[in-house]
């Protein structure tokens, strides 16, 4: 059952390759190549990457959910079938591994991501949920880097953020191994949040959206920021720092540094009250 059918999705903008929907404040990102498992190739990417760029955008937006289309695979990682010599080929003839720059979008747009999993992921498809800040999988799921049988690997988030999640030696198991696990397994092991029969994933995720968008999200997002600012280092931190800018742009005591300066007046700063 495609899980565009469960709720009233209206289409955002129309890509080749994804889906990008969206409901009462919530967009939802598809990949829609289930004839390879939704793989992603370097248009899917491309796509993807605009689509957050829109989320980041649209003041109307609160969430965005990750999926793929069909009940089998979520995500297979990137199509071997235009892997070429230090990367994936695109139409253009440049080869590109852009799906970094995706991931870096996830962590970087001011809104929770939440992967909904709803099948098969594999190889840069666990790393593409790991990267999510929640996922959310059905009981069909099965959770799997393949990186060492295909001759390539993630040193980024897919090593480092997943240890973060399911610790060093679990970490090394998965990428020496290759095993497959189940999604009982990797609630188990931390690598997701929560189960569901594949019948209730999306109702699921759009419940805890709804949960989401009730809270604080300025606070949602500076928490967001806190969390990444260690693991992203001097990149996370000017993040953090930039939205710690915004929160002081909004008090009075940043808006008077503002008058004065319009006013031709010096700033009277002192009639603000100090905090300890």
């Amino acid at each position: 059952m495609n899980s565009t059918l469960e709720m009233d999705w209206t289409p955002i903008k129309k890509y080749e390759d994804i889906l990008f929907l969206f409901y009462k404040g919530i967009s939802k990102i598809e990949i829609n190549r289930p004839w390879c498992h939704n793989a992603f190739r370097v248009e899917t990417v491309n796509e993807m990457i605009d689509a957050a760029d829109i989320c980041k955008n649209r003041t109307d937006i609160d969430i965005l959910i990750v999926t793929g289309s069909g009940n089998k695979s979520f995500c297979s990682g990137g199509d071997q079938t235009t892997r070429g010599l230090g990367g994936y080929l695109g139409v253009d003839g440049t080869i590109r591994l852009n799906i970094l720059d995706f991931y870096k979008r996830i962590r970087e747009l001011p809104k929770p991501v939440i992967a909904m999993v709803n099948g098969y992921a594999v190889g840069g498809g666990n790393v593409l949920h790991v990267v999510c800040d929640l996922t959310i999988a059905s009981d069909n799921a099965i959770f799997s880097q393949v990186g060492p049988k295909v001759g390539s690997f993630d040193g980024g988030f897919g090593c480092s953020y997943l240890a973060r999640n399911i610790g060093q030696k679990k970490t090394r198991e998965m990428w020496f191994l290759c095993k497959e696990y189940t999604a009982e397994e990797a609630l188990k092991m931390g690598l997701i949040n929560k189960v569901v029969s594949q019948k209730k994933l999306e109702s699921e995720t759009i419940k805890w959206c709804k949960i989401i968008q009730e809270k604080s999200s300025m606070c949602i997002r500076m928490i967001k920021r806190c969390l990444n600012a260690e693991l992203d280092g001097q990149h996370g931190l000017m993040q953090l720092a930039g939205d710690a800018t915004l929160m002081f742009y909004l008090m009075e005591e940043s808006q008077e540094g503002k008058k004065a300066f319009l006013e031709k007046r010096n700033p009277d700063f002192k009639k603000f009250t100090k905090f300890l």
